[in-house]
Parts: structure tokens; sequence; C-alpha cells
């Protein structure tokens, strides 16, 4: 993965409570063998009407959310199945931050195992940001490493995120990466275990 230290993009709202990962990626999208790819087919069934056009009455289609990596979500975001693919085809799409008041517990694991920020922030706070994003072009600026948010109209939000989780986005880590730092005692090991067994 690439570290992530600080993002600064544009805001798309999907103030929708409890949406699932069969909304996010639909499953008959699922088999692909591929982690790449699926952002066509991200929210796929709000996002298209029947004939394959774009519907425009969906919040992510409208002209102020294009080209938006962070998005604004509602609670108990990316509950149902524990489907990775849900992360996979949000990234893809160019989201690289999620901010919610809450989400599926799987979910946001495999968000962070896959280079995506979860957010969770006060209902508040996100009521202040779905007020502001409303002005063309409004960006948020996502420090991981100081953990705040910060806009261009004097926001600035603390946010808390797990240390373990923190230290494996900023340098840009995934667990095999994690298993690979103790290679060397690894291989000790295995060739113990080849002594015993000779």
């Amino acid at each position: 993965m690439k570290p992530f230290t600080t993002h600064t993009g544009k805001v798309a709202v999907l103030n929708r409570a409890n949406v699932d990962t069969d909304q996010i990626i639909p499953k008959q999208f699922l088999k692909r063998i591929e982690k790449t790819g699926y952002g066509r087919f991200a929210f796929f069934d709000w996002r298209y009407l029947p004939d394959g056009s774009e519907n425009p009455e969906f919040e992510l289609n409208q002209e102020k959310s294009k080209g938006a990596s962070v998005l604004l979500a509602g609670e108990n975001f990316g509950c149902g199945s524990s489907r990775e693919h849900a992360p996979w085809a949000l990234s893809d799409y160019g989201f690289q931050v999620i901010l919610a008041p809450s989400y599926a517990d799987i979910f946001h694991q495999n968000c962070l195992k896959n280079g995506i920020l979860p957010i969770a922030l006060d209902q508040s706070v996100l009521d202040l940001i779905r007020q502001k994003s409303h002005v063309e072009g409004y960006e948020l600026k996502i420090d991981l490493q100081n953990q705040e948010i910060l806009d261009n109209d004097g926001l600035s939000q603390d946010f808390s995120v797990d240390p373990y989780w923190k230290d494996m986005l900023l340098y840009g880590k995934d667990e095999i990466d994690l298993t690979l730092n103790y290679g060397e005692n690894i291989t000790k090991f295995e060739d113990t275990r080849k002594a015993t067994f000779l």
C-alpha cells in the first residue's frame, strides 16, 4: 500500500444510514479475482438507471460530488456481509477517507487493511461538514500524523485512530509486510524445525 500521511480532497455526501456492503458493491460483481476494477460498479443499483445511464438523483452522480475522495456517510456504514470487495470498490472509485458516525466492525477493519482511513465523528461535526460541503469545491485536509481534520474555513477537528493501524497506514504496510519484518526469525525457526525432524 501507499503510505497515508495527509490527504486533501473534495467531499461527497451520502447521507444514508445503514448502507450495506451489497449496496456498495452488489453480489453479481464479486466474480472478479483482481482487487482493481470495482470502482465502476460501486453503488451500482443506486448509481445507474435500468437503461445503464447515470441516475441524476443519486448523490454521487451530482456535479458537486464528481472527483470527490472524501466520503461523508451515515451511521452504521458498511453493514451486512463482510466482503472485502466493498473497500476495494470504494478505493477504486477514488475514496481515500470516509467520515461517518459509526461503522460495521468488519468493514472498518477491511478499510484499514486496504489503505482507506475510516474516521468516526460526532454527528454534530458531520452535520457541520455537510453544511459546508454545499460550497462548490469544498475540501478537507486529513492529517493522519496529527490526527486532525482541517478546512480553509476555520475547521480544526481532532479524531481518534488505533495506534497499530495509524502506523500501518503511515508506513504503507499491510499485515503481510508486518510478517516479513520477522523474516530472519521465521527462517531460524524453520531451520530449527527441519533439524528436529531430520
